[in-house]
Parts: C-alpha cells; sequence; structure tokens
C-alpha cells in the first residue's frame, strides 16, 4: 500500500471546465472586474487617508475593510485567470496551502470587522453623547488588531491541520482556488477533525457574528422609530443601510457554502457561489459604500475639486 502512495508536489485547478472560447470571454470580464475592485477599494482608501472629514472610527473600519477586499482579490483572482488560459497550469503544493491560509484569514478577518462596523453605528445611533468616550482610538484599533490575530491564528490552525495529511492522488482539484474543502477531498486519509474544526469555526466566526450583527441592527432599527424628524431618520437609516447589505451578501453567501447540507449544492454550482463570494464581494463593496453614503461621495467632490484647480 505505502509503495502505491506517490506524495502530491502540485495541483491542477480544474477551473470552470468550459471551452476554449468562452474562457478567453470570462479572461477579458474577469479581468475588467479584478481590474475595477482593486480601483475602487483604492480610491476608497485614498479618500479616507486624505479627507479629515472622513477620520472616524466607521471609516477606520471601512479602510481595513478595503484592504481586505483587495486582498481577497489579489489571492484568487491571479491565479483564476492565469488557469483560464492555460487550464493545464500546476500550482504547486505550498503555493496552494498558502492560497488557502490566506482565503481563511481574510474571510475572518472581514466577519470580525463586519461585527466591528455593526458595534460601531450601534453606538453612534443608541447611544450618540457617550460615543467619542466609547470608541475611542485606543478601543479601535485594539478591535482591528484582535480581529487580524484572531483570524491568523485560526487559519493558522486549520492549515496546520490539512498539512499533516497525506496528499497522495488525484491531483486534481476541481475549483477555480484552492478552497479548504476541495483541497480536503484530494486527502487520503481520516478528514473527520478537519471537518469537525471547520465546523466549529463556521458556529464561531459566521453564526456567532451574524447573531451579535442582527442584535446591534434591531436595536438601532428600535431606536431609528423614535427619531421624531424624518429627514434625521432617513439620513441615519440610509447611513446604516450600506452595511446592512454588505453584511447580508457576505453572510449569507458564506453560510450557505459551508453550512448548507452539500447535497443541495452541485460543485459547479459551488463554484458560481464561491466566486461571488470571493470575487464579486470585493467588487461590490466599494459601490455599496459609495453610492449609499454621502460623505464618501462629498469627499470624492471634493478631492476632484482640489484637483482641477490645480490642473488648469
Amino acid at each position: 500500500m505505502e509503495k502505491n502512495q506517490t506524495m502530491v508536489t502540485e495541483f491542477i485547478l480544474l477551473g470552470f471546465g468550459l471551452g476554449p472560447r468562452i474562457h478567453i470571454v470570462l479572461f477579458g470580464i474577469f479581468s475588467f472586474f479584478y481590474s475595477f475592485t482593486l480601483l475602487s477599494n483604492g480610491v476608497i482608501l485614498g479618500l479616507i487617508y486624505l479627507d479629515p472629514r472622513l477620520h472616524t472610527p466607521m471609516y477606520f473600519f471601512l479602510s481595513h475593510l478595503a484592504i481586505v477586499d483587495m486582498a481577497y482579490a489579489c489571492n484568487t483572482v491571479p491565479q483564476m485567470l492565469v488557469n483560464l488560459l492555460h487550464p493545464a497550469k500546476p500550482i504547486s503544493f505550498a503555493g496552494c496551502m498558502i492560497q488557502t491560509f490566506l482565503f481563511l484569514t481574510f474571510a475572518i478577518i472581514e466577519c470580525l470587522l463586519l461585527v466591528a462596523m455593526s458595534y460601531d453605528r450601534y453606538v453612534a445611533i443608541c447611544h450618540p453623547l457617550r460615543y467619542s468616550v466609547i470608541m475611542s482610538w485606543r478601543v479601535c484599533v485594539s478591535l482591528v488588531v484582535t480581529s487580524w490575530t484572531c483570524a491568523f491564528l485560526l487559519a493558522l490552525v486549520h492549515l496546520s491541520l490539512i498539512v499533516r495529511l497525506p496528499f497522495c492522488g488525484p491531483h486534481e482539484i476541481n475549483h477555480f482556488f484552492c478552497e479548504i474543502l476541495s483541497v480536503l477531498k484530494l486527502a487520503c486519509a481520516d478528514i473527520r477533525l478537519n471537518l469537525l474544526v471547520i465546523f466549529a469555526a463556521c458556529v464561531f466566526i459566521l453564526v456567532g457574528p451574524l447573531c451579535l450583527v442582527l442584535v446591534s441592527y434591531t436595536c438601532i432599527l428600535l431606536a431609528i422609530l423614535q427619531i421624531g424628524s424624518g429627514e434625521g431618520r432617513r439620513k441615519t437609516f440610509s447611513t446604516c443601510s450600506s452595511h446592512l447589505c454588505v453584511v447580508g451578501l457576505f453572510f449569507g453567501s458564506a453560510i450557505v457554502m459551508y453550512m448548507a447540507p452539500k447535497s443541495r449544492h452541485p460543485e459547479e454550482q459551488q463554484k458560481i457561489l464561491f466566486l461571488f463570494y470571493s470575487f464579486f464581494n470585493p467588487m461590490l463593496n466599494p459601490l455599496i459604500y459609495s453610492l449609499r453614503n454621502a460623505e464618501v461621495k462629498g469627499a470624492l467632490r471634493r478631492a476632484l475639486c482640489k484637483e482641477t484647480p490645480s490642473q488648469l
């Protein structure tokens, strides 16, 4: 039995399994989306850095969310684009493990950042007079550092459980990136411990934070209904609705992927869901925040007005 086991040193990502012509079309579309994701998130980062009016806890969290979204795209999309042009091009075992580790790290960070942002909105609306005391810069930095640290350590646990497994073939991953469940399918050993840890992490990182976000926004909704001014109620709801859109897109797709019964989601359908989860979310987040947020649009107008006279 041991003689028949050949240790895998590289993997081949099967991708979408479509024809060459469709791959070229997808390459063009995804390249545009990828460029737009980096550009839009870069603009958000630039506006937050340059405009003093955006130097608040809310936009501090948003800047880290933009960094995570850019990292998401840079981690998965380039390899996907390469595979669209060269379907048989392999990825090394080490490269695959790094991609899995980074994907898990960024996913966990985004979950925790969304919770921190919901708490920030809760304090701002329900306790406005104590906002500057509760959401001090020390608290904000502590929340962000905790999010990055927890994400790194939890992803490291998953990685350590994967690398201990033997991979003796086949070496084809039926996905467009090294997604953890797809990688585990190739292990020639018992993976029940891995699946148990993944399920526990989903409860801790997805269900727990989602419950906290829902509690925060339930309190926010009750506070909004008590606002006497219709204009104030509309402005407050508009500010929070953008965050709710991001929460719904991210947590909804993640829970469907990792906690719904797998028999209901064939592998090709899972690829589409992961494409939305890991690719379109980072592209949509800047659009949601910029189009639904008056402060970001105002900062963009001020930045453009500053540039116009200097060019003249």
